[in-house]
Formats: structure tokens, sequence, C-alpha cells
């Protein structure tokens, strides 16, 4: 894209749009913590928090709560072994897209199936895509029939991912 992304004007507001969040409040240090520990275990009970915090269970649930609210923590999950999970096959798509257009094909690339990460990036190209698929078979499907029928995608390149490392902490 050129020097502009569509991303740089605001959004109208529209009914289906929720309002945005207020700016988050600064985070101190035993925030910074909280978020450490359900960083490397998002399971961790608020009872264990709080003793890791060195605050009271109300303290550390209104903190995770306040986290919540501001955005800070967008949700809790599970770290998956996609090979394991039956998805053998992953790649990293790089697209060219048409300028302005970012929010549609972003909107596309979300309902495919496998795509865990999406970005809009500068440089040779404008978004990054990760994809997990069960195979070869159903990369090249959904690159040559899903990816390339989207009419503001001006070009793909696929990078096979051979061996992948998850840099996440382990619980």
């Amino acid at each position: 894209m050129a020097d502009r992304h569509d991303s740089d004007r605001p959004e109208p507001r529209s009914e289906t749009r929720p309002e945005p969040r207020p700016e988050p409040r600064p985070l101190d240090a035993i925030d910074r913590d909280i978020l450490q520990i359900l960083h490397t275990d998002g399971r961790a009970s608020i009872r264990s928090v709080a003793e890791r915090v060195h605050v009271s269970r109300a303290n550390a649930y209104a903190r995770i709560n306040r986290l919540i609210d501001d955005g800070v923590i967008r949700g809790f999950g599970a770290r998956i072994n996609h090979e394991r999970a039956g998805q053998g096959a992953s790649a990293y798509i790089t697209l060219k897209i048409v300028q302005n257009t970012w929010r549609t094909v972003r909107e596309h690339l979300r309902a495919l199936p496998g795509a865990s990460h999406i970005a809009l990036v500068s440089g040779d190209f404008d978004v990054l895509l990760l994809v997990h698929t069960p195979d070869n078979r159903a990369l090249r499907e959904l690159v040559l029939t899903r990816l390339q029928s989207i009419p503001e995608v001006l070009s793909t390149r696929t990078l096979l991912v051979f061996e992948e490392d998850d840099m996440e902490p382990e619980s």
C-alpha cells in the first residue's frame, strides 16, 4: 500500500459497532505482575494470583476485572499444538491488497478456516496471515480458491512453515 492505510481515518459510527473503550488506566507494578502470572498460566486462580502479588483476593479480582474492562486483557485461551490437533500444515501468507480495503479484507480473512493471526504491516506487502490447515492440499485450496477469490487481494505469497516453536512461557 502507499503511504496511507484506511485505518488512518476514523470509522463512522454505526449501530452495529460498539463504542470505543476509554483509554486504559496506567499500570502499576502489581498490575504488571498480574499480567505476567496470567500470561504464563491463564488458569491461575484469583487466590493464587492474590497470594503471589501480595494483595487481597478482592483487590486481585477488582484489578483483573479492570484490566479486562480496559481491554488490556483481551481474553483467556489455550496454547495449542496444531500438529497434534490435526492441523499439520502451517504457513505465513503475505498479501498485497487494494489500497484502503484493509477492513474489508480483514473480515474475509477472519472467516477463513485455520486463520490464527492477521496483521496489517508496512513494507513490500500489506497483510501477514498465519494459517494452520490439516495438510498441504487444504492449504492449497485455502490459498488458490479462498484467498485469491477475494476481490481486494492483488497477490499472495505463501511461506510454508517447516517447524515452529511457541515462544509463550510454559506453565
